[in-house]
């Protein structure tokens, strides 16, 4: 009964889609691609992506070529179907859109197999902390003065005690401004973060983080480009600042070179881009290891109940996008992220919402 029989795959659009933009990217609108694997018993679950609007033929055809595959296998052999996929697609290499593809079927069958436990999650691992302290993300370079302080303000409000801003902006003396601005508007006590998402080159990214210090950054995500070991290692060094990485990385080798270069401060894996839940877990209990924390990229939904489980967890990535297109929004109090208590992930994407892809 836990075979899965089908799988079925949508896009989704968020309401809350609008043009942003960071030091790298143009972005006109917010799209997730999902997975729903259904099961002989009837159980079905699900897992998503955070699409935008990049290559949609390629990762659309990368999910096609493995929804067939998966069907036959057994909710519970994650392990199984990933080390099968990638013996039968490494032809064309199995990092990126493979990788992407086969982590949104890993995500789905582990939502499928706690259902059919009927039991959350992190109730599969354990739990070594009941909620994990989450901040605000966007500070887009696209928003208006008006709109960046709106939105950390909104933060706060919410009861927030972090927000990340992005830089990277033409001019560093911009991007001072902007951050300047936040710190004004927040005040002395909430954190600031800053993210340049590559789009720095290393002289820039030690003039903006000596000039941070000075503003009070809590820590500085992806300022060099993610290969560029050398630069992080001399940016930690010269100017002292927290180094948070690890979101554009497919396996664990970029971690154990900056872990060699004592160059990173936090750890920020990808659950869709290292490859699923047992990728995530192996990638954070080697950051333990290096008692380095754990502050995942993006997807909350799954981060915080997998944070929940891991000795060294540091906090999770909050946006609202996709809370109102699914069932059962997560719970957010105080500046703390509670895993939901319902089976599995404990959310559904509503219908209304979702576009079949044939």
């Amino acid at each position: 009964m836990t075979k899965i029989k089908k799988v079925n795959l949508y896009r989704a659009v968020s309401p809350l889609s609008k043009p942003i933009a960071d030091s790298t990217h143009q972005i006109p609108e917010i799209a997730f691609l999902i997975a729903e694997v259904e099961l002989a018993s009837g159980i079905t679950g699900q897992g998503y992506l955070l699409a935008f609007h990049y290559s949609p033929n390629a990762i659309s055809g990368a999910l096609r070529d493995i929804r067939d595959f998966a069907v036959g296998y057994h909710a519970y052999e994650t392990g199984r179907l990933i080390k099968d996929y990638e013996q039968e697609a490494e032809y064309f290499g199995n990092n990126g859109l493979q990788k992407w593809a086969t982590a949104t079927i890993n995500v789905a069958m582990w939502d499928a197999w706690a259902k059919s436990l009927n039991q959350p999650i992190w109730k599969l691992f354990g739990k070594t902390v009941d909620c994990v302290p989450i901040y605000g993300s966007g500070g887009w370079l696209s928003y208006s003065d008006e709109e960046l302080i709106d939105e950390v303000m909104d933060y706060k409000k919410r009861g927030f005690a972090a927000v990340k801003v992005k830089v990277g902006s033409p001019e560093v003396e911009r991007d001072i401004e902007r951050l300047r601005k936040v710190r004004a508007a927040v005040g002395p006590h909430l954190k600031i973060m800053m993210d340049a998402n590559q789009g720095m080159d290393l002289s820039n990214s030690i003039k903006l983080s000596t000039i941070a210090a000075e503003i009070g950054i809590h820590w500085f995500e992806e300022p060099l480009n993610h290969t560029n070991f050398t630069g992080y290692q001399l940016l930690r060094h010269k100017t002292g600042i927290a180094l948070a990485m690890g979101e554009r990385e497919y396996d664990l080798e970029p971690l154990k070179e900056l872990i060699a270069r004592n160059a990173l401060d936090l750890w920020q894996p990808d659950l869709i881009r290292i490859g699923g839940v047992e990728a995530w877990r192996q990638s954070a209990l080697l950051a333990h290891s290096y008692h380095l924390p754990v502050l995942p990229h993006y997807y909350k939904d799954y981060d915080v109940p997998l944070l929940c489980t891991v000795p060294n967890p540091y906090g999770a990535e909050s946006f609202d996008w996709v809370d109102c297109i699914i069932d059962n929004k997560m719970r957010i109090e105080n500046g703390f992220a509670y895993p939901r208590e319902q089976p599995g992930w404990g959310f559904n994407f509503l219908k209304q919402h979702l576009t079949e892809i044939k």
